[in-house]
């Protein structure tokens, strides 16, 4: 115990001489509480990289560290889902999937990307779980299944399958709940997933078109820049690596 406590006045001792702190209690439970709450806009606000200074230093080993606060974060966010209605199996489930990817980086890069993917997954699962008593289930599961399936051809006859509704019918009402066309939704979601794979990767131009399922690089270049401002070249060059959620 005297070491331990020994210990302990020496880095307390050191952080006071290099004005090291950790983030507050209050602005960590705010994070987990905006994850629990699938609050995006709040997630954005309160998201810290691991490489801020104000993380505790758990390991001297820069790759190992981040691990450890991945790790960390990864049961402290399960938890906090749990709590907020996710399915515990699926949430521990979850969990497992995302430790064991964690071990397997290599980079510090690897990780601090991981992080995003770890804290988008969780707050867009507890979104849509938290919208479960705000939209009728038909626009629910075509919510899911665009979520889930980005990377592929989305019809509306697929989600009018999927719901177990008329295409007519599924389409008149997605607009009236959601606010928008379920083509505008659709083309948002894809633009979204679009800025943060010109933010956290090296894909090309024509690699993330063919992966979005763009028509032509000429047309996804287009949509971008009506809906972001820049082209994606220039937001590439603006925001790349910038490690703030999208």
């Amino acid at each position: 115990m005297m070491n331990v406590n020994k210990k302990l006045s020496h880095l307390e001792f050191i952080n006071r001489e290099y004005n090291i702190s950790h983030l507050s209690y209050e602005r960590e439970m705010a994070f987990f509480n905006s994850i629990k709450e699938g609050r995006a806009d709040d997630v954005k606000k309160l998201f810290k990289p691991f490489d801020c200074e104000q993380m505790g230093k758990l390991s001297p080993d820069n790759l190992r560290n981040l691990k450890y606060h991945l790790i960390i974060s990864v049961a402290l966010i399960t938890r906090y889902c749990i709590e907020g209605g996710m399915e515990m199996e699926a949430a521990y489930n979850l969990s497992d999937i995302y430790i064991n990817s964690i071990d397997k980086c290599r980079t510090e890069e690897e990780i601090n990307l991981l992080h995003h993917e770890v804290v988008n997954d969780y707050a867009q699962r507890m979104q849509i779980i938290h919208k479960t008593n705000i939209y009728p289930k038909p626009v629910i599961l075509c919510l899911d299944y665009i979520y889930n399936n980005l990377h592929t051809k989305i019809t509306l006859d697929k989600l009018a399958e999927v719901s177990r509704m008329s295409p007519t019918y599924i389409s008149k009402l997605f607009h009236k709940e959601v606010g928008i066309t379920i083509s505008d939704y659709i083309t948002k979601k894809r633009i979204e997933a679009a800025e943060n794979m010109l933010k956290f990767s090296d894909h090309s131009c024509i690699e993330i078109t063919e992966c979005l399922c763009f028509s032509s690089e000429s047309h996804f270049i287009q949509v971008f820049k009506k809906h972001t401002g820049y082209t994606p070249k220039c937001y590439r060059e603006k925001f790349f690596r910038t490690r703030k959620i999208v």
